[in-house]
């Protein structure tokens, strides 16, 4: 009866293991796992982390899509830059950081695509940007999982003529919304990485 039993069970892990879905999916697997710990991170880290890679990120998109356009005068061209087409720093920077990144102007107050807190931020820059005020960065938290970094591009760069010039008052604004998961799970492989510097 034993026998049997032993039988029985080395079969079933055995075709466990050979299920090739199973291997297939492991990495998946324990990715989730891994997300799904219950991780002490504050609010206040969070928007710190934000901030830092908000700054640096709208750095370099800003300075790849301003060398492009400085590159060509083709129209098509330009309007393709200005949709954030065919720069691949900023695409290869969107699929690391699974960002949704947005270059705004004036008239996207009225974007209905924006949840109205973004719209009131793009409201004060424009306001801002009317009375020479100075513009600083923003992050607003949309929800449980979406915050939004939003930093202007100074009115002297060609962005703002190139990408918005029938706007009444230069106004470009980067819009980058980051997912509070994937976040996270840079702020764990950093601090892994910095663990495994240290020993």
């Amino acid at each position: 009866m034993n026998k049997d039993k032993l039988l029985t069970g080395l079969l079933v892990l055995g075709l466990a293991a050979c299920n090739p879905e199973r291997v297939q999916y492991t990495s998946e697997l324990k990715q989730e796992m891994a997300d799904m710990k219950i991780k002490k991170i504050s609010n206040a880290d969070l928007i710190e982390t934000i901030n830092t890679a908000g700054e640096k990120i709208s750095t370099v998109m800003q300075e790849e899509l301003t060398a492009a356009l400085k590159q060509t005068t083709d129209p098509a061209q330009r309007a393709l830059l200005c949709q954030l087409q065919n720069l691949p720093k900023t695409k290869a920077v969107a699929e690391r950081y699974k960002l949704d990144i947005d270059l705004l102007g004036a008239a996207d107050i009225k974007n209905k695509a924006l949840k109205p807190k973004e719209q009131q931020i793009l409201d004060a820059y424009l306001y801002n940007a009317e009375q020479k005020l100075p513009q600083t960065a923003n992050i607003q938290q949309i929800d449980d999982t979406l915050f939004v970094y939003n930093q202007t591009v100074p009115t002297e760069n060609p962005i703002c003529e190139v990408c918005f010039g029938s706007q009444k008052t230069p106004l470009a604004v980067w819009r980058l919304a980051f997912h509070k998961r994937e976040v996270i799970r840079h702020m764990n492989a950093s601090k892994k990485k910095k663990q495994s510097v240290q020993k």
